[in-house]
C-alpha cells in the first residue's frame, strides 16, 4: 500500500510540474476555419486540461498565457471566459483564474452521469454503426491492444483510447448527446486520466472494451448500454480508491 501511495504522490507532483512547463512553452496558434483567435486558445487550452497538461488546481495567468501564444491579452480574457462557461476553470478574486478542483463527491456524481450517457452512446451505436464505422473501431481496438505493451508509454494508451470512445459517439449518430458526453468527458479528463495508471487498469480496459465493442456488433443495445455503464462505474469506483489516498 505504501508504495502505491507514494507512485500517486510522485504522479499528482508529476502533474504539476507538467503543468509549469506547459504554461512556459512558447507556442503558434493555428486557427481553424472561422475561427476567432478568443476560439483558438479556448479550443487549445480546453485540450490542455482535458488531457491534465493544466493540472487542477493550476493558475492561468492572462499575462503569462498571452506571452506563452504570441497574443494580446484580450482574447485570452475571453478564451478564460469561455473555459469557465464551461465549468473547466473558475475565478478567485486576487488568486486569479484557476483550473477547476472537483470535489470527489461531485466527481463520483459527474462520473455516474457521463457511464449513463456513454452507454446511450453505445446503445444507439448497436443500431445505427455503419460497416467503415465498425471497422474502423475493431482497428482502433487493435492499436490499443498494441498500445498496451509498453507499460511506461500510458499516454499513447490513453490517447488511443480516447479515439475508441469516440468512435462510439459518432456510431451513435446524435450529435447532441455526442457533444454533450463529450464537454462531460473534458471536464472530468484530468481525473479519468490518472485512473488509467492504477494496477490491471489496462488489462480491465481492453476487456470492457472488447464486451462494448462485441454488443455492439450483435446489434445488442441493452448489452452495449450495461458494458458501458459497468467500465465507466468501474472508473468511477477506481477514483474514488485513488482519491482516498488524500484523504
Amino acid at each position: 500500500m505504501q508504495k502505491t501511495v507514494s507512485g500517486i504522490f510522485k504522479m499528482v507532483s508529476s502533474a504539476q510540474e507538467t503543468s509549469e512547463r506547459t504554461l512556459k512553452e512558447r507556442q503558434t496558434l493555428v486557427s481553424a476555419t472561422g475561427e476567432t483567435l478568443a476560439d483558438t486558445l479556448h479550443r487549445v487550452l480546453e485540450k490542455e486540461i482535458a488531457e491534465g497538461r493544466l493540472a487542477p488546481g493550476s493558475r492561468l495567468d492572462e499575462k503569462e498565457i498571452a506571452e506563452r501564444f504570441g497574443v494580446s491579452r484580450t482574447p485570452v480574457r475571453e478564451a478564460l471566459r469561455l473555459l469557465g462557461a464551461t465549468g473547466l476553470v473558475e475565478s478567485k478574486g486576487r488568486q486569479g483564474v484557476t483550473v477547476r478542483t472537483i470535489s470527489m463527491a461531485t466527481l463520483l456524481e459527474m462520473f455516474q452521469v457521463m457511464a449513463e450517457m456513454e452507454g446511450l452512446c453505445a446503445r444507439l451505436a448497436a443500431r445505427r454503426i455503419t460497416p467503415e464505422q465498425r471497422d474502423n473501431l475493431e482497428a482502433i481496438h487493435r492499436r490499443l491492444e498494441a498500445a498496451s505493451v509498453n507499460r511506461s508509454d500510458i499516454d499513447t494508451f490513453y490517447e488511443v483510447n480516447k479515439e475508441f470512445h469516440e468512435a462510439i459517439y459518432e456510431a451513435s449518430r446524435n450529435e447532441f448527446l455526442a457533444a454533450q458526453t463529450r464537454a462531460l468527458r473534458n471536464r472530468v479528463g484530468a481525473y479519468r486520466r490518472r485512473v488509467t495508471y492504477l494496477p490491471s487498469r489496462i488489462a480491465d480496459t481492453l476487456r470492457e472494451h472488447d464486451e462494448v465493442m462485441q454488443a455492439i456488433f450483435r446489434h445488442d443495445g441493452d448489452a452495449a448500454h450495461n458494458a458501458m455503464r459497468g467500465h465507466l462505474n468501474l472508473l468511477g469506483d477506481n477514483l474514488v480508491d485513488f482519491i482516498a489516498h488524500f484523504s
